[in-house]
């Protein structure tokens, strides 16, 4: 790898949990094995059933995990933000990827694969702990998810959306769609046309406002709260 991937990756692992509690020779070595990757808008990291031994680190950009249905249909499991890893599960075992990983605008990731990381492991104790303590977190919001679309509205979920994704800096928060109205009604198990009726009754009855193309005003934040329970 060349000296300057390398310092590039080491000053990256520092901003982002749980690598920025490691100690520096430790993420120093570490760095030294990670790959950048650069993927286009729409580029697949990992395809279904793929073995990359190893995890990916999100330093910009967006990624979907998603599956494909019987029928053809793209079912959406988890949307990656900026600072979030994935397929975490391939650094610790041999079993073939259960989800696609595409980007969903040009994007950088970090691959690390499993034999550095599992070093690193060994050496900075706490890193196997935290890594288990994000998954154990992820696991319950997947059970949280099915849990809304199993048991809530179409209402609800939308509801639960927004707040969930608040900035919360004022008694009017925003929300900024992290990615298109197609792929957060996937992740809501919703049609984007459900999903669009939804925001324009919420739009009619006071509770939120059209802030451009990528942005909503909740302008009834309680209200959203009552609704999204």
């Amino acid at each position: 790898m060349a000296l300057a991937t390398q310092v590039y990756a080491a000053r990256t692992l520092t901003r982002f949990a749980p690598f920025n509690d490691i100690d520096a020779r430790t993420r120093d070595e570490l760095a030294g094995a990670v790959r950048v990757q650069h993927a286009h808008r729409g580029e697949l990291i990992v395809h279904r059933g793929d073995r990359p031994s190893g995890m990916y680190l999100l330093v910009e950009g967006a990624v979907k995990l998603f599956l494909i249905s019987s029928g053809g249909a793209e079912r959406i499991v988890r949307l990656v933000g900026m600072g979030d890893s994935f397929c975490e599960e391939c650094a610790f075992s041999d079993a073939p990827q259960s989800l696609a990983a595409q980007a969903t605008c040009d994007s950088v990731v970090l691959f690390v694969p499993a034999g550095a990381l599992r070093k690193a492991m060994r050496q900075a104790s706490g890193l196997g702990e935290d890594l288990l303590a994000c998954l154990s977190a992820r696991m319950s919001a997947l059970v949280s998810g099915i849990e809304q679309c199993e048991q809530r509205s179409s209402m609800q979920r939308v509801a639960h959306y927004l707040v969930h994704h608040a900035n919360g800096d004022s008694n009017t928060p925003e929300v900024k769609l992290c990615a298109s109205k197609q792929t957060i009604a996937s992740q809501l198990n919703m049609t984007p046309e459900s999903f669009s009726r939804v925001l324009s009754r919420f739009a009619r009855e006071g509770f939120i406002r059209s802030q451009g193309h990528r942005a909503i005003r909740l302008t009834d934040y309680s209200g959203l709260m009552s609704l999204a329970v």
